[in-house]
């Protein structure tokens, strides 16, 4: 039986075709007594677990997670419900989200989805005026807020908008806002709410809602223009639900050792729940499974929470790997000897990964690196992770190797928001680095072969632009016709269309904009962004993503940005990883300086990243190689505007700011370029 038969013949009472709401009542019913959220204490004055009496919910003792059931989860999510319609949300209504993950977010949502309610996402780092755009785009009849300092945000706006509530996640300090009567704690909704609740009135609102209603608009973060408010029904997130579970659920076939979701995995959330792929993957799929979500204080602070939730999985994106890794690796470099060792053991996992066929000698150095070095790593994440989930962005497949060889298995895979968003992943019975798997079961794909040139890539297989039909495929964007038929297409010539779409009702095709490269096994690599591609003055395209991915384990490069379009050869911008610099220097007794604008310009410190890239530079075509390269002293960050709330970076703003570096890439034309 292959991977489609068994996916596509997986039976679960998780895999239904109902609402969000009713999915998640259906989960309750049979697994009410498991444990549904962990919460962390001394973190957020929450409104809805303090001390008093009728607090919805106990405190969390300070640094540590409470755990709270179903069955619990469910009696709040109803009582806000009902407090959600007693303050007018009807059918169909919009109610903006502005908030950090935790559980509340997750709770807020199933509570508006529940009243009949649209749930539209407001990213924590968005401005006033972002703000303002996410809620009138919408028509946002409310907002739930996480703090009194995003409530100020928001009431900056306020005379521009048409909001009737404003829902507060923690306690209330300021006299002023308890005294509004639009604005309530949770709390404060939640008691609103018992008042009214009935259960045969709150079963009669879930009833009334289809599974081709809105369930939530998602904009998309863009790294350039406006967001676009991406339309997903029920159907297209309950599909993508269903299509994730059926190739991480516990299907009957898989081997004993391939990790499953089910009703006893542990998962740690940390991802923006304003984010579609931690929306689906994180939060919907989980709950659909039974599975127990701990919310992480931070990204920042996984280092602390992981060992104390000890998860079996998680889902982020390649940034957050690759941060974890660099502190992995400077956590080693900080004894000299624990250095060479922990670089030691990379080496031998490089080597294992790389062997078809690993010989008694690399079995026993692989054994022992497991011990003195991995072990201790696997340690320090909680000691129980099973899988990482990859997606948001392109994944290095060498950093993708290492963590498999420290027994970290990470499946990459691959989706877009108008997808709900999952369209590809690798499955944990047979993972293929390097690749973002096959696609997802009754999901159906066809490739725009005339997007690309045949010589530019020169692959067993096709290649093109993905194009894609199933019921997971949004019908289009808010208030925007005209995007929403150039993103659709009737048919293109192109390769033969595989897979079969479980969704009849649209012969039109979404064009995602992605170049992949169909492989013979039927798995998937992503190529680039058809908009992203760089086109040199000598014809050749270049594909930036596996270039600047190929710098994620070079110990002293933080972030790469390849540039060069309409130029005669390949450049980048890269941001130094300093720390890692000034340790290799420490050990070589080499003084730097301690300002990093000056550091960038040092004669030791670029002669070791011109050899670093000399480095990456072997595995690409002579083409694709960075001729030449400029230091950044700054990262890009989302605080500094050059990387979206999903953690991808602003090309065209990057360019823009340090536009002064690219002129001096290209200022001499002394650059031997070649055409092969």
């Amino acid at each position: 039986m292959n991977l489609s038969e068994a996916e596509a013949g997986f039976d679960h009472p998780a895999l239904k075709l109902d609402t969000l709401a009713e999915m998640f009542e259906r989960s309750v019913d049979r697994n009410g007594d498991r444990p549904a959220q962990q919460y962390k204490g001394g973190i957020y004055e929450r409104s809805i677990a303090d001390e008093s009496d009728d607090a919805p919910l106990e405190p969390a003792p300070d640094g540590e997670f409470a755990t709270i059931t179903y069955d619990r989860m469910a009696g709040v999510v109803r009582r806000l419900a009902a407090g959600f319609r007693d303050l007018g949300i009807a059918d169909g209504d919009r109610v903006g989200i502005f908030a950090d993950t935790r559980m509340e977010w997750a709770q807020s949502d199933f509570a508006v989805l529940a009243a009949g309610g649209v749930v539209t996402t407001v990213y924590k780092s968005s401005s006033p005026n972002q703000i303002q755009y996410l809620l009138d785009d919408p028509g946002a009849a409310g907002v739930v807020v996480e703090n009194e300092a995003l409530l100020e945000r928001v009431l900056e706006v306020e005379d521009d908008l048409d909001l009737e509530f404003f829902v507060v996640f923690d306690e209330l300090e300021s006299e002023a806002y308890a005294a509004r009567e639009d604005i309530l704690t949770l709390a404060d909704l939640y008691r609103r709410g018992d008042d009214r609740f009935d259960r045969d009135e709150y079963d009669d609102w879930l009833a009334a809602r289809d599974v081709d209603d809105l369930a939530s608009l998602i904009y998309t973060s863009g790294t350039t223009g406006k967001p676009k408010g991406v339309k997903l029904t029920h159907r297209n997130l309950r599909s993508n639900v269903n299509q994730i579970y059926r190739r991480y659920g516990p299907r009957p076939d898989k081997g004993e050792d391939d990790p499953s979701i089910d009703d006893e995995t542990q998962v740690v959330s940390f991802l923006p729940l304003a984010h579609v792929f931690e929306r689906t993957a994180g939060h919907f799929m989980l709950f659909a499974a039974g599975t127990c979500i701990a919310y992480a204080e931070s990204p920042e602070t996984l280092t602390e929470d992981l060992p104390a939730v000890q998860p079996n999985s998680t889902t982020s994106v390649p940034r957050v790997y690759e941060k974890l890794y660099d502190g992995i690796r400077e956590r080693a470099a900080q004894d000299e000897a624990k250095a060479d060792v922990f670089e030691w053991a990379v080496d031998v996992a490089r080597r294992y990964q790389a062997a078809d066929d690993p010989s008694e000698e690399l079995e026993g150095e692989m054994e022992s690196a497991d011990q003195l070095v991995f072990e201790e790593i696997r340690q320090s994440m909680g000691g129980n992770v099973e899988s990482l989930i990859s997606g948001g962005g392109s994944l290095s497949p060498e950093l993708c190797r290492l963590f498999h060889g420290m027994g970290l298995p990470i499946y990459e895979g691959y989706g877009m928001t108008e997808a709900a968003p999952v369209v590809a992943t690798n499955p944990p019975s047979d993972p293929r680095i390097g690749t973002i798997g096959p696609v997802v079961h009754g999901l159906e794909t066809k490739l725009d072969t005339s997007v690309v040139r045949d010589e530019d890539f020169d692959d067993e297989g096709a290649v093109g632009e993905l194009l894609l039909k199933g019921p997971n495929v949004t019908e289009g964007y808010w208030n925007k016709p005209g995007a929403t038929d150039r993103a659709f297409t009737e048919d293109v010539p192109g390769s033969e269309a595989t897979g079969e779409s479980e969704d009849e009702s649209s012969g039109r095709w979404f064009r995602t904009g992605d170049i992949v490269h169909e492989r013979p096994d039927g798995y998937l690599e992503f190529r680039e962004r058809t908009k992203q591609l760089v086109v040199l003055s000598t014809g050749k395209n270049v594909a930036p993503g596996p270039i600047e991915d190929a710098f994620a384990a070079v110990e002293i490069v933080e972030q790469c940005l390849v540039v060069g379009d309409g130029e005669k050869f390949v450049g980048a911008l890269i941001v130094p990883n300093v720390d890692a610099l000034r340790n290799r220097a420490a050990s070589e007794d080499v003084s730097l300086p301690d300002d990093v604008a000056a550091l960038v310009e040092d004669e030791w410190v670029l002669e070791q990243v011109e050899a670093a890239i000399a480095t990456v530079n072997e595995d690409f075509e002579s083409y694709e190689t960075i001729k030449e390269f400029r230091l950044v002293p700054d990262g890009f960050t989302e605080e500094n505007d050059l990387m979206t709330p999903t953690m991808k970076e602003k090309r065209s703003k990057i360019e823009e700011r340090y536009d002064h570096l690219v002129a001096a890439i290209y200022a001499e034309d002394e650059i031997e370029t070649t055409s092969d």
